[in-house]
């Protein structure tokens, strides 16, 4: 497989990726993170990263906006719920294992 074709087929896993995130918004931040050690912001932060590594100038506001298909504050408002301390226990359990975003 040549580079461009698997930068296309990378995309388009990507595009996938954020069009189910933005389907189940029903689906918490915190608990996406407890499981998987990466949310929505994560992928935020790494397109943001990706695109500095271009010289395209983005602010965090226009990464989340992108992956949250709305701006971030719309999305908190209609969809985020207060954590449990449950939720906050386990993230702190887990955080050993959550996304190395600085390292992009």
């Amino acid at each position: 497989m040549d580079d461009q074709t698997k930068t296309e087929l990378e995309a388009a896993a990507f595009r996938g990726l954020v069009a189910h995130l933005q389907k189940r918004s029903d689906a918490q931040n915190i608990d996406i993170m407890n499981l998987a050690g990466f949310c929505r912001n994560c992928l935020s932060k790494w397109y943001m990263a990706a695109a500095k590594e271009r010289d395209i100038d983005m602010d965090y506001d226009a990464a989340r906006e992108a992956v949250y298909g709305m701006p971030y504050d719309e999305w908190k408002d209609k969809y985020q719920e207060k954590a449990s301390q449950e939720q906050q226990d386990k993230y702190q359990e887990t955080k050993s294992l959550h996304a190395d975003i600085s390292g992009h």
